[in-house]
């Protein structure tokens, strides 16, 4: 097979979608990879490492999406890359379809087989390949909501660990997933004062256990949470329905309850956001304020720290882009019920239920899809 690696265009975003690794791998599969020249850079990766890894540099994206058989990317197309895409090609890479009718629209016109990295699932009930980069986005959360907290910035001028003498932040992650647990490890580490909200009894009592008491531990509700909005320097959205959009978590009435320079950092933007005020933001201007709440809503909050990214990235998609290369995407899926969960679009069809209920859309089965 074909495959093709195009340089991501989305502002910020400096991963790549296979690494030299990666490429080596497939090459000594029998497989011919093509990059587009400076691919790699941003994650500290040049052309020479991909030659040496036995793929082949093209100059444009241009020079991919018409020969490539699979396309292999970090993040959704842009609407310049769909435009490129056709029916028989396989793109493998985040999607995020539920909020970007747009995209959806243009996936389904352009015929092409669409598997996002955000729906592959598990044995374990998981999401392998979204889990990476949640962590990342987990651990980053804490960070640059505390960058957010300091007065220049905007905010309320809190020390998220306080000082002796002076009361630490109070940090409220909503969902305990791996966001919501990653950015309780670092925000319990910087010395916040930290209370995690989930809706899972099980999860709640992993997480009372792991972190032996550093950290509260609250069951999710509109009531619960509207009553921490007034003693909340920073409030992390780390909520995630497979596929679907985010749910609305604080709407823009309930900002008047909140701390002026008080912050709202949003790591489900990718799938719409968690707050009604949340719209998407660059690392080139990352945060606005809305009613005096700051809010820090970066769509590719991983591409920050892209070289980390890439390689964790690289390490989960790699198996399952092996599964696809060596064996195409109808025998790879029909084998592996896991993999056609990431199946989204295919023949002008969608094919994930989820993203059809939040865009009122047809779907069809996606075992069906197999024999379009």
């Amino acid at each position: 097979m074909l495959i093709g690696c195009p340089r991501e265009i989305k502002p910020q975003e400096f991963r790549v979608g296979i690494t030299p690794a990666a490429a080596h791998e497939a090459v000594a599969a029998g497989h011919r990879v093509i990059i587009e020249a400076g691919a790699g850079l941003g994650s500290g990766y040049s052309d020479d490492d991909y030659r040496a890894a036995g793929a082949g540099i093209v100059d444009t994206a241009a020079e991919i999406f018409a020969t490539a058989e699979m396309v292999v990317k970090v993040k959704e197309p842009q609407p310049v890359e769909r435009k490129q895409l056709r029916e028989g090609q396989l793109l493998f890479t985040y999607l995020h379809l539920a909020p970007d009718a747009a995209q959806t629209r243009d996936l389904l016109d352009s015929g092409v087989t669409a598997i996002a990295y955000e729906t592959v699932t598990d044995r374990n009930g998981g999401l392998p390949l979204l889990a990476p980069m949640s962590e990342v986005a987990g651990r980053l959360a804490p960070q640059v909501g505390a960058w957010s907290l300091q007065k220049a910035n905007g905010g309320r001028g809190v020390l998220l660990g306080g000082v002796p003498g002076v009361r630490p932040a109070n940090v409220v992650i909503v969902g305990g997933g791996v966001v919501g647990t990653a950015a309780a490890r670092v925000a319990v580490g910087m010395g916040a004062n930290v209370t995690v909200l989930d809706r899972s009894i099980p999860r709640m009592s992993y997480l009372d256990d792991i972190f032996q008491g550093r950290l509260t531990t609250q069951y999710s509700s509109a009531a619960g949470l509207a009553d921490l909005l007034p003693v909340a320097d920073m409030i992390i959205g780390a909520v995630l329905i497979p596929g679907a959009a985010a749910p609305k978590l604080v709407s823009r009435a309930q900002l008047s309850m909140m701390k002026p320079g008080a912050v709202l950092v949003d790591v489900a933007i990718d799938q719409g956001g968690c707050f009604e005020t949340s719209h998407a933001t660059t690392h080139a201007d990352p945060i606005y304020e809305v009613d005096g709440v700051l809010h820090y809503c970066v769509a590719n909050m991983p591409g920050a720290v892209a070289r980390t990214s890439t390689q964790a990235l690289g390490n989960a998609t790699l198996p399952f882009m092996m599964a696809l290369a060596n064996k195409g995407w109808r025998l790879a899926c029909a084998e592996d019920a896991h993999l056609m969960a990431g199946l989204n679009t295919h023949a002008g069809h969608l094919t994930y239920a989820a993203v059809g209920k939040a865009l009122e859309l047809p779907v069809m089965d996606p075992r069906e899809a197999l024999r379009v």
